[in-house]
Protein backbone atom coordinates (compact mmCIF):
# COMPACT_ATOMS: atom_id res chain seq x y z
CA UNK A 1 0.00 0.00 0.00
CA UNK A 2 1.12 3.73 -0.77
CA UNK A 3 -0.49 7.19 -0.62
CA UNK A 4 -0.78 9.02 -3.72
CA UNK A 5 -0.45 12.17 -1.92
CA UNK A 6 2.78 13.83 0.77
CA UNK A 7 0.83 15.61 2.76
CA UNK A 8 0.08 13.15 5.70
CA UNK A 9 -3.52 12.83 7.45
CA UNK A 10 -4.28 12.49 11.51
CA UNK A 11 -7.56 11.00 12.40
CA UNK A 12 -8.62 11.16 16.02
CA UNK A 13 -10.02 7.97 17.59
CA UNK A 14 -13.11 7.93 19.94
CA UNK A 15 -16.52 6.18 20.00
CA UNK A 16 -17.10 6.30 16.60
CA UNK A 17 -13.72 4.45 15.82
CA UNK A 18 -13.22 1.77 18.42
CA UNK A 19 -13.83 -1.16 16.80
CA UNK A 20 -11.20 -2.92 14.49
CA UNK A 21 -13.21 -2.48 11.30
CA UNK A 22 -13.79 0.94 11.73
CA UNK A 23 -10.16 1.78 12.21
CA UNK A 24 -8.90 -0.63 9.63
CA UNK A 25 -11.37 1.60 7.20
CA UNK A 26 -9.91 4.55 8.41
CA UNK A 27 -6.42 3.69 7.67
CA UNK A 28 -7.45 2.45 4.09
CA UNK A 29 -9.13 4.98 3.40
CA UNK A 30 -6.16 7.15 4.34
CA UNK A 31 -5.37 7.73 7.79
CA UNK A 32 -1.43 7.62 8.57
CA UNK A 33 -1.45 8.79 11.76
CA UNK A 34 -3.99 7.67 14.71
CA UNK A 35 -4.74 10.46 17.90
CA UNK A 36 -5.71 8.98 21.18
CA UNK A 37 -6.93 12.33 22.57
CA UNK A 38 -6.36 11.77 26.81
CA UNK A 39 -9.17 14.47 27.19
CA UNK A 40 -11.84 11.49 26.96
CA UNK A 41 -11.85 7.95 27.73
CA UNK A 42 -9.91 5.46 30.49
CA UNK A 43 -6.86 3.97 30.12
CA UNK A 44 -8.26 0.60 29.19
CA UNK A 45 -10.22 1.86 26.01
CA UNK A 46 -7.20 3.83 24.85
CA UNK A 47 -5.30 1.16 25.31
CA UNK A 48 -7.92 -1.14 23.34
CA UNK A 49 -7.39 1.15 20.96
CA UNK A 50 -3.69 0.42 20.78
CA UNK A 51 -4.06 -2.41 20.45
CA UNK A 52 -5.94 -2.45 17.02
CA UNK A 53 -3.67 0.07 15.60
CA UNK A 54 -0.66 -2.58 16.47
CA UNK A 55 -2.93 -5.02 14.61
CA UNK A 56 -4.01 -3.09 11.27
CA UNK A 57 -0.63 -2.43 11.17
CA UNK A 58 0.66 -5.75 11.14
CA UNK A 59 -1.72 -7.32 8.92
CA UNK A 60 -1.22 -4.45 6.61
CA UNK A 61 2.42 -4.70 6.69
CA UNK A 62 2.61 -0.90 6.47
CA UNK A 63 4.09 1.35 9.79
CA UNK A 64 1.26 3.23 11.46
CA UNK A 65 1.85 6.33 13.89
CA UNK A 66 0.09 6.89 17.08
CA UNK A 67 0.20 10.21 18.78
CA UNK A 68 -0.98 10.50 22.63
CA UNK A 69 -2.70 13.93 23.23
CA UNK A 70 -2.49 15.39 26.55
CA UNK A 71 -5.15 17.63 28.17
CA UNK A 72 -3.25 19.58 29.27
CA UNK A 73 -4.73 22.39 32.60
CA UNK A 74 -8.21 22.68 31.84
CA UNK A 75 -9.82 26.01 33.79
CA UNK A 76 -13.64 25.64 34.48
CA UNK A 77 -15.90 27.85 36.86
CA UNK A 78 -17.63 25.51 39.36
CA UNK A 79 -21.20 24.73 39.51
CA UNK A 80 -24.73 26.70 40.00
CA UNK A 81 -27.43 26.24 42.39
CA UNK A 82 -30.28 27.07 40.14
CA UNK A 83 -29.00 26.14 36.75
CA UNK A 84 -27.68 28.38 33.93
CA UNK A 85 -27.87 31.96 33.95
CA UNK A 86 -27.66 34.85 31.50
CA UNK A 87 -25.23 37.19 31.52
CA UNK A 88 -26.37 40.74 30.06
CA UNK A 89 -23.90 43.43 28.97
CA UNK A 90 -22.70 46.11 30.71
CA UNK A 91 -23.66 43.77 34.77
CA UNK A 92 -21.31 42.83 37.11
CA UNK A 93 -20.17 39.80 38.05
CA UNK A 94 -17.31 37.96 40.01
CA UNK A 95 -15.15 34.81 40.19
CA UNK A 96 -13.95 33.82 43.30
CA UNK A 97 -12.04 30.61 45.57
CA UNK A 98 -15.63 30.15 47.50
CA UNK A 99 -17.10 26.48 46.50
CA UNK A 100 -20.22 27.87 47.48
CA UNK A 101 -22.62 26.95 44.09
CA UNK A 102 -22.72 30.48 42.02
CA UNK A 103 -25.76 32.59 41.51
CA UNK A 104 -26.36 35.38 38.82
CA UNK A 105 -23.61 37.56 40.08
CA UNK A 106 -20.97 35.33 40.98
CA UNK A 107 -19.31 31.65 40.91
CA UNK A 108 -16.47 29.73 42.23
CA UNK A 109 -13.20 29.86 39.92
CA UNK A 110 -11.31 26.99 41.68
CA UNK A 111 -7.71 28.36 39.87
CA UNK A 112 -5.61 30.72 42.62
CA UNK A 113 -2.84 31.02 40.14
CA UNK A 114 -5.44 32.65 37.61
CA UNK A 115 -6.24 35.67 40.39
CA UNK A 116 -2.55 35.66 41.41
CA UNK A 117 -1.83 36.81 37.79
CA UNK A 118 -4.70 39.17 36.77
CA UNK A 119 -4.79 42.82 36.57
CA UNK A 120 -7.64 45.18 36.35
CA UNK A 121 -7.98 45.39 32.16
CA UNK A 122 -7.72 42.02 31.78
CA UNK A 123 -10.39 40.28 29.71
CA UNK A 124 -11.68 36.34 30.93
CA UNK A 125 -13.54 34.38 28.29
CA UNK A 126 -16.20 31.73 29.00
CA UNK A 127 -17.51 28.93 27.32
CA UNK A 128 -15.47 29.48 24.03
CA UNK A 129 -15.28 32.51 23.87
CA UNK A 130 -18.87 33.73 23.47
CA UNK A 131 -18.82 35.42 27.18
CA UNK A 132 -15.98 37.98 27.12
CA UNK A 133 -15.88 39.98 30.84
CA UNK A 134 -13.29 42.58 31.74
CA UNK A 135 -11.54 42.89 35.00
CA UNK A 136 -12.45 45.63 36.95
CA UNK A 137 -10.58 44.93 40.59
CA UNK A 138 -8.86 42.03 41.50
CA UNK A 139 -7.02 40.66 44.58
CA UNK A 140 -5.68 36.89 45.48
CA UNK A 141 -8.80 35.30 45.53
CA UNK A 142 -11.35 37.25 43.52
CA UNK A 143 -12.27 39.11 40.47
CA UNK A 144 -14.55 41.68 40.08
CA UNK A 145 -15.77 41.70 36.37
CA UNK A 146 -18.21 43.80 33.78
CA UNK A 147 -19.81 41.45 31.03
CA UNK A 148 -18.34 43.35 27.79
CA UNK A 149 -20.45 39.91 25.79
CA UNK A 150 -23.30 38.22 27.53
CA UNK A 151 -25.08 34.76 27.20
CA UNK A 152 -25.78 31.53 29.21
CA UNK A 153 -23.17 30.47 31.68
CA UNK A 154 -23.55 26.64 33.39
CA UNK A 155 -21.76 24.58 34.83
CA UNK A 156 -17.92 23.56 34.40
CA UNK A 157 -17.47 26.01 31.60
CA UNK A 158 -14.14 26.75 30.63
CA UNK A 159 -12.46 29.41 31.09
CA UNK A 160 -9.16 31.48 28.77
CA UNK A 161 -7.19 34.29 29.83
CA UNK A 162 -5.65 35.72 26.69
CA UNK A 163 -3.58 38.41 28.31
CA UNK A 164 -2.03 36.70 30.72
CA UNK A 165 0.95 34.12 31.22
CA UNK A 166 -0.36 32.41 33.85
CA UNK A 167 1.72 30.27 36.41
CA UNK A 168 0.44 27.02 35.64
CA UNK A 169 2.22 24.01 34.70
CA UNK A 170 1.56 22.46 31.26
CA UNK A 171 1.51 19.24 32.56
CA UNK A 172 -1.38 18.87 35.64
CA UNK A 173 -0.75 15.55 37.69
CA UNK A 174 -3.39 13.74 35.58
CA UNK A 175 -0.89 14.82 32.34
CA UNK A 176 1.92 13.09 34.68
CA UNK A 177 0.00 10.08 34.59
CA UNK A 178 -1.16 10.09 31.01
CA UNK A 179 2.22 10.90 29.96
CA UNK A 180 3.63 7.65 31.46
CA UNK A 181 0.84 5.57 30.64
CA UNK A 182 0.69 6.56 26.94
CA UNK A 183 5.17 5.75 26.70
CA UNK A 184 4.66 2.18 28.54
CA UNK A 185 2.28 1.75 25.68
CA UNK A 186 4.64 2.70 22.70
CA UNK A 187 2.70 5.90 21.58
CA UNK A 188 5.31 7.49 18.68
CA UNK A 189 4.54 11.08 19.66
CA UNK A 190 2.98 13.22 22.92
CA UNK A 191 1.21 16.08 22.30
CA UNK A 192 1.63 19.21 24.96
CA UNK A 193 -1.72 20.95 25.29
CA UNK A 194 -2.04 24.87 26.51
CA UNK A 195 2.03 25.55 26.03
CA UNK A 196 3.52 28.87 27.02
CA UNK A 197 7.10 28.67 27.29
CA UNK A 198 9.84 26.75 26.20
CA UNK A 199 10.22 25.04 29.88
CA UNK A 200 7.18 23.34 29.50
CA UNK A 201 8.58 20.93 26.67
CA UNK A 202 11.60 20.68 28.07
CA UNK A 203 9.76 19.39 31.42
CA UNK A 204 7.58 16.60 29.39
CA UNK A 205 10.85 15.51 27.45
CA UNK A 206 12.56 14.78 30.85
CA UNK A 207 9.63 12.51 31.67
CA UNK A 208 9.44 10.97 28.37
CA UNK A 209 13.19 10.11 28.35
CA UNK A 210 13.18 9.49 24.80
CA UNK A 211 9.97 7.03 24.82
CA UNK A 212 8.33 9.40 22.24
CA UNK A 213 8.53 12.42 20.33
CA UNK A 214 7.26 16.09 21.70
CA UNK A 215 4.66 17.59 20.00
CA UNK A 216 3.73 21.26 21.24
CA UNK A 217 0.47 22.59 20.37
CA UNK A 218 -0.05 26.48 19.87
CA UNK A 219 -2.35 27.47 21.34
CA UNK A 220 -2.27 30.01 23.93
CA UNK A 221 -1.18 34.03 22.81
CA UNK A 222 1.80 33.12 25.05
CA UNK A 223 2.49 30.31 22.84
CA UNK A 224 3.09 32.76 19.38
CA UNK A 225 4.95 35.49 21.24
CA UNK A 226 7.47 32.67 22.24
CA UNK A 227 7.15 30.55 19.63
CA UNK A 228 11.05 30.52 18.39
CA UNK A 229 12.49 29.16 21.75
CA UNK A 230 9.25 26.81 21.78
CA UNK A 231 10.29 25.01 18.23
CA UNK A 232 13.75 24.93 18.90
CA UNK A 233 12.79 22.33 21.69
CA UNK A 234 10.10 20.31 19.89
CA UNK A 235 10.02 17.42 17.95
CA UNK A 236 6.85 18.79 16.01
CA UNK A 237 4.18 21.48 16.13
CA UNK A 238 0.48 21.68 16.08
CA UNK A 239 -1.39 24.78 14.84
CA UNK A 240 -4.50 23.92 17.31
CA UNK A 241 -7.11 26.62 15.94
CA UNK A 242 -9.70 26.37 18.55
CA UNK A 243 -8.01 27.89 21.46
CA UNK A 244 -5.84 30.21 19.23
CA UNK A 245 -9.10 31.75 17.85
CA UNK A 246 -10.71 32.45 20.82
CA UNK A 247 -7.72 33.92 22.94
CA UNK A 248 -6.82 35.86 20.15
CA UNK A 249 -8.98 37.78 17.27
CA UNK A 250 -9.95 35.69 14.77
CA UNK A 251 -8.65 37.20 11.71
CA UNK A 252 -5.09 37.20 13.14
CA UNK A 253 -5.67 32.76 12.99
CA UNK A 254 -4.50 32.56 9.69
CA UNK A 255 -1.81 34.69 9.23
CA UNK A 256 -0.07 33.25 12.40
CA UNK A 257 -0.81 29.55 11.03
CA UNK A 258 1.02 30.89 7.93
CA UNK A 259 3.38 32.10 10.12
CA UNK A 260 4.17 28.90 12.13
CA UNK A 261 4.51 26.88 9.24
CA UNK A 262 7.14 28.37 7.20
CA UNK A 263 8.96 28.40 10.21
CA UNK A 264 8.52 24.51 11.14
CA UNK A 265 9.44 23.71 7.14
CA UNK A 266 12.84 26.29 7.99
CA UNK A 267 13.63 23.58 10.62
CA UNK A 268 12.53 20.42 9.63
CA UNK A 269 9.99 19.29 12.05
CA UNK A 270 6.66 18.61 11.12
CA UNK A 271 3.96 20.66 11.29
CA UNK A 272 0.16 19.81 11.71
CA UNK A 273 -3.00 21.55 10.97
CA UNK A 274 -5.90 21.22 13.57
CA UNK A 275 -9.55 21.89 14.89
CA UNK A 276 -13.02 21.95 12.70
CA UNK A 277 -10.95 21.53 9.24
CA UNK A 278 -14.52 19.33 8.30
CA UNK A 279 -16.13 20.47 11.29
CA UNK A 280 -19.81 19.61 9.38
CA UNK A 281 -18.91 16.08 8.45
CA UNK A 282 -19.92 15.18 12.22
CA UNK A 283 -23.53 15.17 10.96
CA UNK A 284 -23.09 15.44 7.02
CA UNK A 285 -21.48 13.13 4.52
CA UNK A 286 -20.60 16.34 2.93
CA UNK A 287 -18.40 19.00 4.06
CA UNK A 288 -18.87 22.67 3.20
CA UNK A 289 -17.17 24.54 0.69
CA UNK A 290 -15.25 26.86 2.75
CA UNK A 291 -13.97 23.73 4.52
CA UNK A 292 -12.64 22.33 1.65
CA UNK A 293 -11.20 25.29 1.01
CA UNK A 294 -9.49 25.58 4.52
CA UNK A 295 -8.22 21.71 4.25
CA UNK A 296 -6.92 23.52 0.82
CA UNK A 297 -5.32 26.11 2.20
CA UNK A 298 -3.35 24.25 4.58
CA UNK A 299 -2.06 21.89 1.89
CA UNK A 300 -1.10 24.75 -0.35
CA UNK A 301 0.84 26.27 2.62
CA UNK A 302 3.12 22.87 2.68
CA UNK A 303 1.95 22.39 6.03
CA UNK A 304 3.00 18.09 6.81
CA UNK A 305 -0.49 16.86 8.12
CA UNK A 306 -3.56 18.00 8.29
CA UNK A 307 -6.01 16.68 11.58
CA UNK A 308 -9.87 15.43 12.04
CA UNK A 309 -10.94 15.54 15.65
CA UNK A 310 -14.40 15.27 16.46
CA UNK A 311 -15.10 14.09 12.74
CA UNK A 312 -13.63 10.78 13.33
CA UNK A 313 -13.60 10.63 16.75
CA UNK A 314 -17.71 11.09 17.78
CA UNK A 315 -19.05 12.35 14.70
CA UNK A 316 -21.79 9.98 12.11
CA UNK A 317 -19.40 9.80 9.05
CA UNK A 318 -15.34 9.06 10.41
CA UNK A 319 -14.45 7.08 7.31
CA UNK A 320 -16.54 9.92 4.84
CA UNK A 321 -14.19 12.46 6.10
CA UNK A 322 -11.26 10.58 5.58
CA UNK A 323 -11.52 10.00 2.40
CA UNK A 324 -12.80 13.27 1.96
CA UNK A 325 -9.35 14.99 3.10
CA UNK A 326 -7.64 12.35 1.07
CA UNK A 327 -9.33 13.58 -1.74
CA UNK A 328 -8.65 17.06 -1.39
CA UNK A 329 -5.12 16.50 -1.03
CA UNK A 330 -5.11 14.57 -3.87
CA UNK A 331 -6.13 17.38 -6.20
CA UNK A 332 -4.33 20.09 -4.41
CA UNK A 333 -1.20 18.31 -5.26
CA UNK A 334 -2.30 17.61 -8.82
CA UNK A 335 -2.36 21.42 -9.26
CA UNK A 336 0.43 22.93 -10.85
CA UNK A 337 -0.13 25.63 -8.76
CA UNK A 338 0.87 23.79 -5.69
CA UNK A 339 4.11 23.31 -7.28
CA UNK A 340 4.49 26.63 -8.10
CA UNK A 341 3.65 28.00 -4.38
CA UNK A 342 5.90 25.26 -2.55
CA UNK A 343 8.95 25.97 -4.74
CA UNK A 344 8.72 29.69 -4.34
CA UNK A 345 8.76 29.19 -0.33
CA UNK A 346 11.70 27.32 0.21
CA UNK A 347 14.34 28.95 1.65
CA UNK A 348 17.84 27.62 1.20
CA UNK A 349 20.14 25.50 4.42
CA UNK A 350 23.48 24.94 3.71
CA UNK A 351 24.97 24.54 7.24
CA UNK A 352 25.74 21.43 7.25
CA UNK A 353 27.68 18.56 5.48
CA UNK A 354 23.73 16.88 5.24
CA UNK A 355 21.81 19.90 4.36
CA UNK A 356 24.11 20.25 1.19
CA UNK A 357 23.42 16.39 0.32
CA UNK A 358 19.70 16.22 1.29
CA UNK A 359 19.61 19.59 -1.17
CA UNK A 360 21.61 17.96 -4.01
CA UNK A 361 19.68 15.04 -4.44
CA UNK A 362 16.32 17.69 -4.91
CA UNK A 363 18.11 19.43 -7.18
CA UNK A 364 19.19 16.16 -9.17
CA UNK A 365 15.82 14.84 -9.04
CA UNK A 366 14.45 17.84 -10.48
CA UNK A 367 16.73 18.20 -13.54
CA UNK A 368 17.20 14.55 -14.73
CA UNK A 369 14.65 11.58 -14.59
CA UNK A 370 14.61 10.28 -11.17
CA UNK A 371 11.49 7.90 -9.85
CA UNK A 372 12.35 8.60 -6.10
CA UNK A 373 14.69 9.71 -3.32
CA UNK A 374 15.74 7.00 -0.89
CA UNK A 375 16.84 8.12 2.30
CA UNK A 376 18.74 5.84 4.91
CA UNK A 377 18.34 6.82 8.12
CA UNK A 378 18.58 5.57 11.75
CA UNK A 379 17.10 9.09 13.95
CA UNK A 380 14.81 10.65 11.27
CA UNK A 381 16.73 13.41 10.63
CA UNK A 382 18.02 12.68 6.89
CA UNK A 383 14.37 12.03 6.02
CA UNK A 384 12.92 15.27 7.67
CA UNK A 385 16.09 17.53 5.76
CA UNK A 386 14.49 16.09 2.98
CA UNK A 387 11.41 16.73 3.49
CA UNK A 388 12.28 20.34 3.85
CA UNK A 389 13.21 20.21 0.33
CA UNK A 390 9.73 19.68 -0.70
CA UNK A 391 11.05 17.64 -3.78
CA UNK A 392 8.67 16.45 -6.62
CA UNK A 393 9.11 12.74 -6.50
CA UNK A 394 8.48 10.65 -4.01
CA UNK A 395 10.49 10.07 -0.08
CA UNK A 396 11.39 6.69 0.65
CA UNK A 397 12.39 6.56 4.29
CA UNK A 398 14.46 3.33 5.11
CA UNK A 399 15.85 2.32 8.69
CA UNK A 400 16.25 -0.78 10.90
CA UNK A 401 14.67 1.10 13.64
CA UNK A 402 10.94 0.63 14.25
CA UNK A 403 10.27 3.53 16.53
CA UNK A 404 11.90 5.91 13.92
CA UNK A 405 9.74 4.97 10.93
CA UNK A 406 6.40 5.36 12.51
CA UNK A 407 7.67 8.77 13.84
CA UNK A 408 8.29 9.71 9.88
CA UNK A 409 4.81 8.66 9.29
CA UNK A 410 3.77 12.31 10.10
CA UNK A 411 6.57 13.91 7.79
CA UNK A 412 5.55 15.24 4.24
CA UNK A 413 6.02 13.00 1.43
CA UNK A 414 7.96 10.32 3.49
CA UNK A 415 7.16 6.49 2.60
CA UNK A 416 8.64 4.58 5.27
CA UNK A 417 9.98 1.30 4.82
CA UNK A 418 11.63 -0.81 7.63
CA UNK A 419 15.13 -2.32 6.75
CA UNK A 420 17.77 -4.89 8.13
CA UNK A 421 20.68 -3.61 9.79
CA UNK A 422 23.13 -2.75 6.45
CA UNK A 423 26.91 -2.86 6.61
CA UNK A 424 27.83 -2.35 3.24
CA UNK A 425 26.81 0.36 0.87
CA UNK A 426 26.10 -1.83 -1.65
CA UNK A 427 23.34 -3.59 0.12
CA UNK A 428 21.71 0.13 0.84
CA UNK A 429 21.59 0.21 -2.89
CA UNK A 430 19.84 -2.58 -3.73
CA UNK A 431 17.65 -2.70 -0.68
CA UNK A 432 16.69 0.85 -2.15
CA UNK A 433 16.22 -0.08 -5.72
CA UNK A 434 13.97 -3.00 -4.12
CA UNK A 435 11.72 -0.79 -2.14
CA UNK A 436 11.17 1.75 -5.35
CA UNK A 437 9.97 -1.23 -7.50
CA UNK A 438 8.13 -3.04 -4.92
CA UNK A 439 5.93 -0.41 -4.09
CA UNK A 440 5.16 1.14 -7.57
CA UNK A 441 7.31 4.16 -7.34
CA UNK A 442 9.92 2.84 -9.98
CA UNK A 443 10.38 0.18 -12.50
CA UNK A 444 13.87 -1.74 -13.47
CA UNK A 445 14.03 1.04 -16.05
CA UNK A 446 14.38 4.10 -13.93
CA UNK A 447 16.90 5.49 -11.74
CA UNK A 448 16.72 6.42 -7.77
CA UNK A 449 19.11 8.97 -5.14
CA UNK A 450 20.33 6.81 -2.32
CA UNK A 451 21.75 8.96 0.76
CA UNK A 452 23.18 7.55 3.43
CA UNK A 453 25.98 7.31 6.14
CA UNK A 454 28.97 5.20 6.95
CA UNK A 455 29.75 3.61 8.85
CA UNK A 456 25.90 2.69 8.77
CA UNK A 457 23.38 3.05 12.12
CA UNK A 458 25.18 6.09 13.47
CA UNK A 459 23.38 9.01 13.84
CA UNK A 460 24.25 12.36 12.37
CA UNK A 461 26.94 10.77 9.38
CA UNK A 462 25.11 10.74 5.82
CA UNK A 463 28.09 11.63 3.37
CA UNK A 464 27.33 9.55 0.61
CA UNK A 465 24.61 10.40 -2.44
CA UNK A 466 24.30 7.68 -4.95
CA UNK A 467 22.32 7.90 -8.53
CA UNK A 468 21.63 4.21 -9.16
CA UNK A 469 19.75 1.92 -11.40
CA UNK A 470 16.69 0.27 -10.15
CA UNK A 471 18.16 -3.02 -11.89
CA UNK A 472 19.86 -5.22 -9.57
CA UNK A 473 21.92 -6.53 -11.95
CA UNK A 474 23.21 -3.68 -12.74
CA UNK A 475 24.22 -2.57 -9.47
CA UNK A 476 26.10 -5.74 -9.19
CA UNK A 477 27.75 -4.74 -12.35
CA UNK A 478 28.67 -1.25 -11.46
CA UNK A 479 28.90 -0.78 -7.58
CA UNK A 480 31.79 -0.96 -5.88
CA UNK A 481 31.67 -3.09 -2.38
Amino acid sequence: MRRHRKVKIVATLGPSSSDFTTIRALFEAGADVFRLNMSHGTHDEQRARYDIIRRVERESGRPIAVLADLQGPKLRVGAFANGPHDLQNGQSFRFDLDDTPGTETRVQLPHPEIFAALEPGAELLVNDGKIRLRVETCGQDFADCVVTAGGPISNRKGVNVPDVVLPLAALSDKDRDDLEFACELGVDWLALSFVQRAEDVIEARELAKGRAAILSKIEKPAAVRAFSEILKVSDGIMVARGDLGVELPVHSVPPIQKRLTRACRAAAKPVIVATQMLESMIESPMPTRAEVSDVATAIYEGVDAIMLSAESAAGAYPIEAVATMDNVARSVESDPTYLEIIESSRVAKRQTVADAIVAAAREIAETTDISAICAYTSSGTTVSLTARERPRVPIIALTSEAETLRRLCLTWGTHCVLTPELARFKQAVVNAAKAARDFGFANETNQIVVMAGVPFNQTGTTNILRIAPCDERLIYRTDPE
